[in-house]
């Protein structure tokens, strides 16, 4: 028995330090090249996979619009080129001549050819992102909130204009694969493979992105599912599982652009208006266990709205929905990322399981072939936004412009290794964070107990593991007398960026009388400020000279290094926590094209930007 008790100690000893070697990888799961249709009728004509990936791999690349040679600052671990599965490839084709002749049908499909002919048109006029506009969503009258699939009559669709583009869609689909394969290079480099299903019904954004760990002899083996076969995202669920047991493909799903989701993303109800019951919830949460919080159409996490006693809620707000025409933007608790948190620990009280316990993760959506999340070399939403003189047209079809978006963001994974396994195990598990561009390096355990000297310890991770759980994790509640749980806290710069400003711990929580709450404290901060009665801090200061764009790190601190146990803990109540890191104020690329045009101010948005990391939670419940 004591030779058996040794081996499994030494098997523990050994597995923790395995998981202490894990390292942080940062990547972008969301990138658009010339296959998909909206980013080539935005002028993004020849930034392939091949180029997207010789982009993030740090090699300089021809920009798709402007002509000049780019180059990434520091290069990504990893990619997900997510060309939208509706109309695949089928743009690209037309305009090349290369459509496969099934797909084309007689030459005599009036419709067919004069939609054709209209669009080779916009492009020769450059006028594309007009002719794009037609296949967005016409403005919605209130529908009440009820189903906006069912009660949607106004949404062209691609399949009537142009017809069935299997075959052409799957030779593009082939493509992205293979580039993929070729990209792949574990250890160094890792290429996933997936794709955008881009549901919009009455301009509700609703958008997946699937991701399948892998390879070309798994993947060749079906063709995207779009939301032109379906809007329901459980049509979607059902399609993965039916393919997974096909062809033993694995794959998750990953919500992202909730601010725009016109109150439908983390709603009370399904999208068909039934309640949520267990195998809804069950169902959800195993096909998406991580959101995309952050990215270049806005930040997710929540606003004054919902968090009035948040001073940094209302970042990088984006009230402009995809559809046709202008339309006031009203924002929904099933719109953000903080409310759907607590609404799950609510909807799991009712049902025993919580539809919304995901990981949180950013990155780009950028349609120019080109993962741009640093805010000083921002090439635009689109391949056409992607000077200065360009931003302002960019809204000609809505009320945005170039200069209402800032570069964002990216998906941070702790993984023992840079492969396809490794990174999909991460995203599984939800240990994985959000930057808002910047590497920052973020490490969260939730324990009971730490030992003394733990925060400056050589074996933090070593440490925060046998301890504790990281994030994405359950903290299991035990028999501690009501004890608070304790976390072991870790956040270091951008090697290449700014001071950091604070570290907060974000909580939210369901209180004895059934009502969600939430708290962000200030748990370290630089300078020597001081708390004021209420837990706020003045602000940390601004070095960005608006004369030249510049800015010093000549306030904040590198790293942030702590532990923290929840003063306001109670035993009998479900509640989440996670780190919020906010960097010291630099310059937004609306100040740097201002200057560069001789503006007295900035076109568009603020001059300034706090850039900021989200962890994904730890989840406590009781017993």
């Amino acid at each position: 028995m004591k030779k058996i008790i040794i081996m499994l100690c030494a098997m523990a000893s050994a597995m923790a330090s395995a998981e202490a070697t894990k390292n942080v990888y940062f990547g972008d799961t969301h990138l658009h090249s010339s296959y998909s249709f909206d980013a080539f009728l935005n002028n993004n004509h020849s930034a392939d996979p091949d180029a997207a990936y010789r982009w993030a791999k740090g090699q300089p690349v021809i920009h798709p619009y402007n002509r000049t040679r780019v180059q990434i600052g520091t290069p990504l671990d990893f990619l997900v080129v997510s060309d939208h599965a509706e109309m695949l490839g089928v743009m690209k084709a037309v305009r090349e001549d290369t459509m496969i002749k099934e797909d084309l049908g007689w030459i005599g499909n009036i419709k067919r050819w004069y939609s054709f002919r209209l669009m080779n048109e916009a492009i020769d006029t450059d006028t594309g992102l007009q002719f794009f506009g037609q296949f967005l969503p016409k403005i919605s009258m209130d529908n009440g909130h009820n189903d906006p699939v069912k009660n949607s009559n106004n949404n062209i669709s691609t399949v009537d204009i142009f017809g069935d583009m299997t075959k052409t869609s799957k030779i593009a689909w082939d493509d992205i694969v293979e580039s993929a394969e070729r990209h792949n290079d574990p250890g160094t480099f890792t290429s996933l493979i997936g794709w955008e299903w881009s549901s919009i019904p009455m301009g509700a954004n609703l958008h997946r992105i699937v991701i399948t760990p892998d390879g070309a002899d798994k993947a060749k083996q079906f063709l995207p599912y779009g939301s032109d076969k379906s809007q329901y995202p459980e049509d979607l669920w059902q399609w993965l599982d039916e393919t997974q047991q096909r062809t033993g493909t694995r794959f998750i799903a990953i919500p992202h652009n909730s601010n725009i989701s016109k109150g439908y993303m983390f709603d009370n109800t399904t999208l068909r208006g039934e309640p949520i019951d267990a195998d809804y919830a069950r169902r959800r949460i195993k096909w998406e266990p991580i959101v995309e919080v952050t990215q270049i159409k806005g930040d997710s996490e929540t606003r004054s709205d919902f968090s009035p006693d948040d001073e940094f809620a209302d970042f990088e707000n984006y009230d402009h929905y995809i559809q046709q025409g202008k339309s006031e933007y009203k924002a929904s608790t099933a719109d953000y990322i903080r409310p759907a948190l607590k609404k799950g620990l609510a909807i799991e009280q009712d049902i025993g399981v919580n539809p919304y316990k995901f990981g949180l993760i950013g990155s780009t959506d950028a349609h120019s072939g080109l993962s741009s999340a640093e805010e000083g070399n921002f090439w635009g939403k689109m391949a056409k936004d992607s000077t200065p003189e360009t931003k302002e047209r960019f809204g000609s079809i809505s009320s945005s412009n170039g200069w209402n978006m800032s570069a964002s963001g990216l998906a941070a994974v702790w993984a023992e290794e840079n492969t396809r396994e490794a990174i999909y195990a991460a995203f599984k598990r939800k240990e994985v964070y959000a930057t808002s561009g910047p590497r920052l390096r973020v490490q969260m355990f939730a324990g009971w107990d730490f030992p003394e000297g733990a925060e400056t310890s050589e074996s933090f991770a070593l440490i925060g593991r046998q301890y504790g759980v990281p994030m994405g994790g359950d903290l299991v509640a035990n028999d501690n007398d009501g004890k608070a749980p304790v976390f072991l806290l870790r956040a270091v710069k951008d090697p290449a960026g700014a001071n950091l400003d604070r570290f907060q711990v974000v909580k939210g929580w369901i209180d004895n009388a059934g009502q969600q709450q939430e708290r962000v404290y200030n748990v370290a901060w630089s300078d020597g400020r001081q708390l004021d009665a209420s837990g706020n801090l003045p602000p940390v200061g601004n070095t960005v000279d608006v004369s030249s764009g510049r800015y010093t790190n000549t306030i904040g601190q590198p790293e942030f290094s702590l532990t923290w146990a929840d003063p306001d803990f109670n035993p009998q109540q479900s509640a989440f926590y996670y780190v919020r890191v906010l960097q010291i104020p630099t310059p937004r690329n609306g100040l740097l094209d201002s200057l560069a045009l001789e503006l007295d101010q900035p076109p568009r948005g603020p001059k300034t930007i706090q850039e900021r990391a989200y962890s994904s939670p730890v989840w406590y419940k009781p017993q």
